[in-house]
């Protein structure tokens, strides 16, 4: 199976500005260009191939494929703190193992759950948050934070 630079940089963990550096370098096996894009092998344990450089610490990618759900939460204190103030502070959080990025927007490209527990208190909820939206390892989620919001408009950025 081969997959493009975005899915690439999604199953590393790490950007697509990073696998584009890598692939510049020769240093993911297998990869060949086809056309404009990259397409890129993957191993059999479902990541592309990765040779270590010559100088440096080890690389932080992932070197094997996830298997820890993503968990999002709203966060309410910021909703609250943005009406309050009117500002628009990144008021999503996902969680992706030990990593958090906070936006103002999340796409979940695939299937996904939605809980909603009260009372109950379980390992994916991240300080006893009541309601949260759990995707399975092999879906990705890309997210956006908008650099300013005026009159109703939101710019992006990457």
């Amino acid at each position: 199976m081969e997959v493009g630079t975005t899915q690439a940089a999604f199953i590393l963990n790490i950007s697509t500005a990073r696998v584009r550096v890598l692939l510049k370098e020769g240093r993911i096996q297998g990869a060949r260009k086809d056309g404009r894009s990259w397409l890129i092998p993957l191993n059999s344990q479902g990541v592309p191939e990765i040779t270590p450089g010559r100088r440096g610490p080890d690389g932080t990618w992932n070197k094997v494929q996830r298997t820890t759900k993503t968990v999002i939460h709203l966060l309410p204190s910021v909703i609250q703190a943005n009406q309050k103030n009117s500002t628009s502070l990144p008021a999503v959080n996902i969680q992706k193992g030990d990593r958090h990025n906070l936006c103002h927007e999340a796409k979940i490209l695939g299937p996904c759950k939605i809980f909603y527990q009260p009372h109950t208190i379980n390992e994916t909820q991240d300080k006893g948050r009541s309601l949260w939206i759990e995707v399975d390892p092999e879906i990705e989620v890309v997210h956006k934070v908008f650099s300013e919001v005026n009159d109703n408009s939101q710019k992006s950025r990457s």
